[in-house]
């Protein structure tokens, strides 16, 4: 049995709406709630929420010797459809390049890695 159970995935950054904003744009849904905390409420009914943190420091990708904290693995039909949005939300290529591979890694505007991974 159990302990618990996974309520939502959390993620710090500078600006929760925008944050939020990106990501509903990418996953669909609606963004919820104002100031420091937001929720998005994906039409899979699965959630992400986002927090206001003071001094954020995003993760470095790759780094040997420093954590990247966590990455979101996002399905897409596409990759290369997919890459081309969520370059226009504002992502930043960490490692793209290869494209003989099923999975390509991006940075979110506020920093977090995040992979697009084909079906």
């Amino acid at each position: 049995m159990a302990l618990a159970k996974l309520g939502v995935v959390v993620l710090d950054c500078p600006d929760p709406r925008a944050l939020a904003g990106f990501y509903a744009e990418v996953l669909g849904g609606t963004v919820e709630g104002d100031g420091d905390w937001i929720d998005l409420k994906a039409p899979d009914g699965q959630a992400l929420a986002f927090q206001a943190a003071a001094g954020h420091v995003p993760p470095a990708w790759p780094a040997p010797d420093d954590s990247q904290q966590f990455h979101l693995d996002l399905v897409v039909d596409d990759l290369d459809t997919a890459e081309k949005g969520v370059l226009a939300l504002g992502a930043k290529p960490l490692d793209a390049s290869d494209r003989s591979r099923t999975w390509r890694v991006y940075a979110d505007p506020a920093g977090h890695p995040f992979c697009l991974c084909a079906c």
